[in-house]
């Protein structure tokens, strides 16, 4: 007798079959209630572990679900946090390169006031499970054979970080410069480990600048960017492919100090300070829902959005994950982390750093 062969049908092609008869949500919801990972389509992550990285900072790792597509060193993530049943979302740089075993890690450092930073901080506990965004972000880093400059501030040193140690696994083909500016020497992020690398590796050198301690060490250094010159630090700084990463004051400052660089590319994270003197109030149409308010000019249309009770989608609240960004039909914009004007009457536009110049119109 023959034996009959019975077609086999791969999970892929399985899901594909059933797609139109699934409600998303209502998989999610019911597949929660046996695992929070499992979803239909939405990338998720679980908290796997927490190590204490500085005084004011935390490196937590990830394990995102099937669902989640990977990414490059120096691009970002956004994390959707459960506080007291209200969803907050925030960025966060992944601190590796790519992992064999796909896990992510971050390292989320303190802010003044910020309830999902203090939380991750002090509460979230192993087998938490979060919501996740697929990567995103255009930081890389230096060409091949190519001498680099790390300019990091604060918690810009957590992208940078990423790259430094994707180079290191590499064995440094050139010359590596940090220069990692931070108030006190408690709140320095890898400290440990990049004195460590710099002291193998002779073509990376480390130069921890510090705003409020004295400099002790010989890798130390006093000083705001800007209060010692840089060509004294990095003699070839005409041939170095500049990455900086910080507050948006800083990431100004180190392109007008780096002008005459090989090459210079930065992310912000926060815009810079822009003086727009624009005052009173306007009138914002949100086309979908049919609602009309008042908001004044100069302020961020999402903090204007919020304070007026609305929720829209947002992430980053910086202007680099799009999650934000919607469309504008009528009206006058302000860019807030340059000033300018924008009078097209149909443009995208992201609510985190714009304002209402004129009367709006946007697809909300």
């Amino acid at each position: 007798m023959k034996s009959q062969l019975r077609p086999v049908v791969r999970p892929g092609r399985l899901r594909r079959l059933v797609s139109p008869f699934v409600a998303p949500d209502v998989f999610d919801f019911w597949a929660g209630r046996l695992n929070r990972s499992w979803t239909w389509e939405r990338p998720r992550a679980r908290l796997l572990s927490r190590e204490t990285a500085a005084r004011d900072a935390v490196t937590l790792v990830l394990k995102p679900n099937r669902h989640w597509q990977g990414y490059k060193a120096g691009q970002h993530i956004t994390l959707g946090v459960d506080i007291d049943g209200v969803r907050y979302q925030r960025s966060y740089s992944l601190v590796e390169g790519p992992r064999a075993d796909r896990r992510l890690i971050i390292t989320v450092k303190a802010v003044d006031g910020g309830k999902v930073s203090r939380y991750l901080l002090e509460q979230a506990r192993a087998g938490e499970v979060f919501e996740l965004s697929q990567a995103y972000g255009e930081l890389s880093g230096a060409p091949a054979q190519a001498a680099s400059l790390l300019l990091a501030a604060g918690s810009g040193i957590t992208p940078l970080i990423a790259l430094l140690r994707e180079q290191a696994a590499e064995g440094f083909q050139a010359p590596m410069d940090l220069i990692y500016w931070v108030r006190e020497r408690e709140q320095a992020c890898f400290l440990d480990e990049l004195r460590a690398l710099a002291a193998r590796q002779p073509q990376f050198r480390l130069h921890l600048a510090l705003t409020g301690d004295a400099a002790t060490a010989a890798d130390e250094i006093s000083g705001r960017i800007g209060s010692f010159d840089l060509g004294e630090r990095v003699a070839d700084l005409e041939q170095r492919h500049v990455i900086a990463c910080g507050p948006g004051g800083f990431v100004e400052s180190a392109r007008a100090l780096t002008g005459h660089a090989a090459s210079f590319q930065a992310e912000a994270f926060s815009p810079a300070p822009v003086a727009v003197t624009d005052e009173g109030e306007v009138d914002v149409i949100l086309q979908r829902s049919g609602r009309s308010l008042r908001v004044a000019r100069g302020t961020s249309l999402l903090v204007a959005l919020e304070a007026a009770g609305l929720k829209p989608k947002h992430g980053c609240r910086m202007g680099i994950c799009n999650t934000c960004s919607c469309g504008k039909s009528a009206g006058s914009t302000r860019h807030l982390p340059s000033g300018e004007l924008a009078h097209e009457p149909t443009q995208a536009l992201k609510l985190c750093i714009h304002s209402a110049a004129t009367d709006l119109e946007l697809d909300l």
